[in-house]
């Protein structure tokens, strides 16, 4: 989150691990390659007044193996188009293996819909 709120885009790819997987948000592609995220990334970047939230009290840390956890939540993504500022809610889901220098193995985040 500090990465994105801060536009910092290298140091946010930087830690996603060089065969992380990231199904984002706003994009229908599987995105399996630092190329292909950093692109992403610096394509949602452009967005004006870009940031990111978390919903604390959604934050869930599990355990899996060793120095591997998935953490999975609600955030909620912020900007604007042509001066009209849009807000997303999206839930995601990471799994991290802390002892690696760039933790990011894999990323999943989807706009929630809307419900019925």
């Amino acid at each position: 989150m500090e990465a994105i709120n801060h536009g910092n885009i290298e140091a946010l790819v930087g830690l996603y691990d060089t065969k992380a997987v990231l199904i984002p948000t706003f994009s229908n592609r599987l995105l399996n390659s630092k190329e292909k995220i950093l692109e992403y990334f610096e394509k949602l970047a452009k967005r004006e007044e870009l940031r990111v939230t978390i919903h604390e009290k959604t934050l869930q840390i599990q355990h899996i193996k060793n120095e591997i956890f998935v953490a999975s939540g609600i955030y909620t993504w912020h900007f604007a188009i042509d001066g009209e500022t849009f807000i997303f809610e999206a839930r995601f889901t990471y799994v991290i293996d802390i002892s690696n220098p760039n933790p990011i193995l894999h990323h999943h985040s989807s706009q929630i819909p809307r419900t019925l």
